[in-house]
């Protein structure tokens, strides 16, 4: 190659378009901050999609474990009633068996209750009326699949369900209806009319509720360090102790089974402890208790002779009566409930007579 050509080609090289020489020498500042904000805008997006992804592996892996969960509940529901079927067929087989030995007729074959036609004690209702029934209620007139009997079986329940007794919330749930804060002062003795009688029931029922719901929430209230303690623990078992042992105190409520010999002498504790007198409370529930029995101390029989302050000891034997009820188990835990409430009592409502606060 001739210099001159050589020469042309240089010149020819120099004068090429700034694109086909590999781009600007210099860019501006906001051509720099442009190519910055798609870089960051690419970088972001990519985030985004990786974080997507993820969420989307998650919620698959849940799907699958929730699968995996409701498969196995499933199958443990399938062979729990499998199991069951098969006992009962067991167990039919067997008294089957011991009914053929013994001569008795034979079972008969258990058919679907909601299927079994109306027996002549149960009258039918039609359907219009029925099915307002329902409404009335405010349950669903109409269930996939439920045919007329069904239906009225139905209602019938929800009607059972309606009128059974409703249970308290309180500590001791009970049948009766408890009264007020107001209405819980109770007389001094025992009425005679049956109305006040069940009314007066409800009165120490609300009372005792009031005392041990407020004994709940004194235990609540407490701070975990004290919860956690050998006081705080010994609190709570004796808060237990006393609720249960008042369980029957209720139920003899509840079924208006609470005799006289009972309910005087718990009456009068009921309003001592009102009223704060605590010692005299204490002093008709140790009168309940022990009563006046002669309680033999030391030595009580020495040689063949008997002595004659023994002859105390069988006075009430003589007379068919009984000077105290701590032989029978319920009623003396019932009695140390009540003794266990009384102690909290005078905590909770102490009385303005210090002298009035027992040991």
């Amino acid at each position: 190659m001739d210099f001159a050509s050589l020469m042309k080609s240089q010149i020819g090289s120099s004068t090429k378009p700034k694109d086909e020489q590999g781009g600007k020498k210099y860019l501006k500042r906001s051509e720099v901050e442009a190519q910055r904000q798609a870089d960051y805008q690419r970088e972001q997006e990519e985030l985004e999609k990786a974080r997507q992804e993820r969420l989307e592996k998650k919620r698959k892996r849940d799907e699958e474990e929730a699968d995996r969960n409701k498969a196995r509940e499933e199958k443990k529901q399938r062979l729990a009633e499998e199991s069951k079927r098969l006992r009962e067929e067991e167990e039919e087989a067997e008294e089957r068996v011991r009914r053929k030995r013994l001569g008795l007729p034979e079972l008969e074959k258990k058919a679907d209750k909601e299927d079994t036609p109306l027996q002549d004690d149960e009258h039918d209702i039609p359907e219009e009326e029925l099915l307002s029934k329902l409404q009335e209620l405010h349950e669903p007139r109409f269930l996939f699949g439920e045919t007329h009997l069904q239906r009225l079986r139905r209602y019938r329940k929800l009607k059972e369900k309606a009128l059974a007794p409703k249970l308290s919330k309180g500590p001791i749930p009970t049948t009766l209806e408890l009264v007020p804060e107001a209405e819980m002062k109770v007389p001094e003795t025992v009425p005679k009319d049956p109305a006040q009688r069940d009314f007066l029931l409800r009165q120490i029922a609300s009372y005792f509720d009031m005392l041990l719901s407020e004994w709940q929430s004194a235990l609540a209230r407490r701070s975990k360090e004290v919860k956690e303690s050998s006081t705080g623990k010994q609190a709570f078992n004796s808060f237990l102790a006393a609720r249960d042992n008042l369980r029957p105190l209720f139920k003899k409520m509840e079924t208006k089974d609470l005799p006289d010999t009972l309910l005087a002498p718990i009456l009068e504790i009921v309003h001592l402890a009102q009223v704060k007198k605590y010692v005299a409370a204490n002093d008709a529930y140790l009168r309940l208790s022990i009563g006046k029995a002669a309680w033999p101390i030391g030595v009580t029989m020495v040689g063949i002779h008997e002595r004659s302050a023994r002859e105390k000891l069988h006075e009430t034997e003589k007379t068919g009566g009984q000077a105290h009820i701590l032989s029978d188990e319920v009623t003396r835990k019932m009695l140390q409930g009540i003794k266990r409430c009384l102690s909290f009592a005078q905590t909770r409502w102490p009385p303005e007579d210090i002298g009035q606060l027992m040991g």
